[in-house]
């Protein structure tokens, strides 16, 4: 079993990380959080903030609030009711997905990706608080979700004014990573209900069973887009999947394994560059590398996916869990300023970040502690 790679990671995220992240991540002139830092650990303004950053943010130092590290919590709090005034914009046009390094709107639109990641960061935030208007807001949030951006077909548009392009896969996962955590805090059927539905979803209309792969972009009515655009698979979307479905079999007590089977082989056997071993960015349904690059992300989705194989489906991954472990510890994790990484590396395994994006510390975070129910297992 790779113990000690765990515990490097473990270390790495508790004792390195987060300290960094608490003191470096939070704008306390404008409020909320950073963009991105330069890899001097010092911010690197950008001219706008997304939305899913401060929700993430707003993850991490809830999660480590809930598992003992309190010190980000205040920040986290403060956070969330700064964008409630400036980024709400009320139930008709729900959050506003970018603003300007002073928190003002730059552009309205709704995006159902960032609405997902504010469900997810009022669920951790409720649980790391007991703050019933977290509740509040992340019901808010989904009557907007649900009234303003359903689609007849299934599933909700990805924009909202609708822009023309294809549906997304993408957005759907992470609302409904979401709506489990909002089950894990609360129990609540709404929640339960709406998560379920969507992995049906996802199941009967984005698994391309024929390769064992999935789609990421789709018509109207859940057909494969068509042309390259439509032939793209990202493999770190499926490694997140697997973890994903083996949340829902454990709340929603429903049986995944077979397709979160699926995705796990095809992902592990068509998705990785030989050369680097890293997860690459894009292939296509056969196998043929479109992006032997690879982000950060991909990989710690891969260290998520690892765990869930050897618990799911009884397989052997220490092997893959050390190489993911190694991966993340060896090249992302080993940046001039400690607790930052370097996000992305090239098909031959040489980096190309030009920043730190703060959006990452989710991955990471939330990879490492799955990697550690390894240990408690054990």
């Amino acid at each position: 079993m790779p113990a000690q790679t765990i515990r490097q990671l473990q270390h790495w995220a508790f004792e390195t990380a987060l300290p960094f992240w608490f003191e470096a991540g939070p704008d306390r002139a404008a409020g909320g959080f950073h963009e991105q830092l330069d890899f001097a650990g010092k911010p690197a303004p950008c001219g706008f903030r997304r939305l899913r950053v401060t929700a993430r943010q707003v993850y991490v130092f809830s999660h480590a609030a809930v598992l003992g590290h309190t010190d980000g919590l205040a920040a986290a709090s403060g956070a969330l009711d700064l964008m409630w005034e400036r980024a709400w914009q009320g139930p008709d046009r729900g959050w506003a997905r970018l603003l300007d390094d002073t928190n003002q709107v730059l552009d309205p639109t709704a995006d159902l990706y960032d609405c997902a990641f504010m469900l997810f960061a009022h669920g951790w935030h409720h649980r790391a608080t007991g703050d019933a208007r977290s509740l509040e807001r992340a019901d808010a949030t989904l009557d907007f979700i649900e009234q303003r951006m359903g689609h007849g077909a299934g599933g909700f548009v990805n924009l909202l004014p609708v822009a023309p392009g294809p549906r997304l896969q993408n957005p759907h996962m992470h609302l409904v990573e979401a709506l489990l955590a909002l089950v894990e805090a609360t129990g609540a059927d709404r929640y339960r209900d709406l998560a379920a539905s969507l992995i049906a979803l996802i199941r009967t209309r984005a698994i391309d069973r024929a390769t064992g792969t999935l789609g990421e972009r789709f018509t109207d009515d859940w057909q494969l887009w068509p042309g390259a655009d439509g032939a793209v698979r990202e493999p770190g979307h499926q490694f997140e999947w697997v973890w994903i479905l083996d949340k829902a079999r454990q709340l929603l007590d429903i049986d995944i394994t077979a397709d979160a089977r699926i995705l796990y082989d095809s992902a592990a056997r068509l998705g990785i560059n030989r050369a680097t071993g890293l997860v690459c960015n894009a292939i296509d349904p056969q196998g043929a590398v479109l992006d032997g690059g690879s982000r950060s992300w991909t990989n710690t989705e891969r260290l998520k996916a690892e765990v869930v194989a050897g618990r799911l489906f009884g397989l052997d991954t220490a092997a893959g869990i050390e190489a993911s472990g190694r991966a993340l510890l060896d090249r992302y994790l080993a940046a001039p300023v400690p607790g930052t990484w370097i996000d992305a590396f090239d098909a031959d395994g040489q980096p190309v970040a030009k920043a730190v994006p703060a959006s990452i510390l989710y991955h990471l975070f939330l990879a490492i502690c799955e990697a550690g129910s390894v240990l408690d297992e054990a």
